[in-house]
């Protein structure tokens, strides 16, 4: 089984996030509403901004989350977080949380074409507004930008003959569903490469999923407005699931805790202080058990920085 109801990290995350009662925290990625339900346990008069590009993991939440009155729902991108919280009349928050990447919620949706284990139409959206999806990065893109992607986002080697094979294909018509593409890169994958390691398949939907949805574009840029709206003492929690997320998340918080720019063993002048200390000095990593139970959390990392 590819995905789980269950959220990823869902104890280490609530802990580290250490919830006042009478906080405001944020949920930049509800999905399915588990990590959100953890949180809201631990409110009494405290309050949760709950975001998703999705309407519809809004909608499921709501019916999850329906016992509970303190929480304001957004449709949007996280990536808004200082126009979100200004249209709120809220200055400051007490921590947030990212679980970055695809959620349960829209791999359980087959129709939305985000897994390669259901057929389906190339699509990919988070925001189904959208007016962008895989259909048309499939289609459209030129074999140079298809490789391009695909080995950046995906980290395949054999990008550039999936690249090859999927303009190859097309010209035969359209490529429309998920198990065609699935197919076209069976095809380019020599077999020797495909008895080993992950489906095939996983690691050019992921780059196409992150090519769709522009999820890593300007996150270093967000996580540091993210840590401006944090009070002091306040938290940013945020899960990754691959490395060129971890990357940037791991680098950023570096950046924050340590922003001076001057040489080496001089004197400061630059005048820079650190904004944040970092909680977690390594990624904290899903248990055995975890694993196990729900394949998703393989490839989870967590990191934690606290305001300083």
């Amino acid at each position: 089984m590819e995905y789980s109801h269950k959220s990823v990290l869902l104890k280490e995350t609530i802990e580290y996030l250490n919830i006042k009662p009478e906080g405001i925290y944020v949920d930049g990625t509800l999905g399915g509403g588990g990590h959100s339900e953890e949180i809201l346990k631990r409110l009494t008069t405290g309050k949760l901004i709950a975001i998703d590009r999705d309407l519809d993991a809004i909608k499921a939440s709501k019916e999850r989350l329906k016992n509970y009155k303190n929480v304001e729902y957004i449709n949007d991108n996280f990536k808004n977080i200082k126009e979100i919280l200004k249209s709120l009349d809220i200055d400051k928050v007490d921590g947030i949380l990212l679980d970055l990447g695809v959620s349960s919620y829209q791999l359980e949706e087959i129709e939305r074409g985000f897994s390669y284990m259901k057929d389906a139409p190339l699509d990919m959206r988070m925001d189904k507004n959208s007016p962008f999806s895989a259909y048309d990065v499939v289609n459209k893109y030129s074999q140079q930008e298809l490789e391009k992607v695909i080995r950046e986002y995906g980290e395949e080697k054999w990008a550039s003959r999936i690249a090859k094979f999927i303009v190859k294909e097309r010209e035969k018509g359209e490529i429309k569903t998920t198990f065609q593409l699935v197919e076209i890169i069976k095809n380019a994958i020599p077999a020797s490469a495909r008895r080993e390691g992950p489906h095939p398949a996983k690691r050019t939907f992921q780059a196409i999923r992150i090519e769709v949805n522009q999820e890593l574009k300007g996150l270093d840029k967000t996580i540091e407005d993210m840590v401006e709206v944090l009070r002091g003492k306040g938290r940013i929690a945020i899960i990754t699931f691959h490395s060129l997320e971890d990357k940037i998340v791991k680098n950023t918080f570096k950046k924050l805790e340590n922003p001076c720019t001057c040489p080496p063993n001089m004197p400061c002048t630059c005048g820079k202080k650190p904004v944040v200390r970092i909680i977690t000095k390594k990624p904290v990593l899903p248990s055995k058990e975890e694993i196990e139970t729900n394949s998703r959390s393989r490839s989870a990392k967590l990191r934690v920085a606290e305001k300083l």
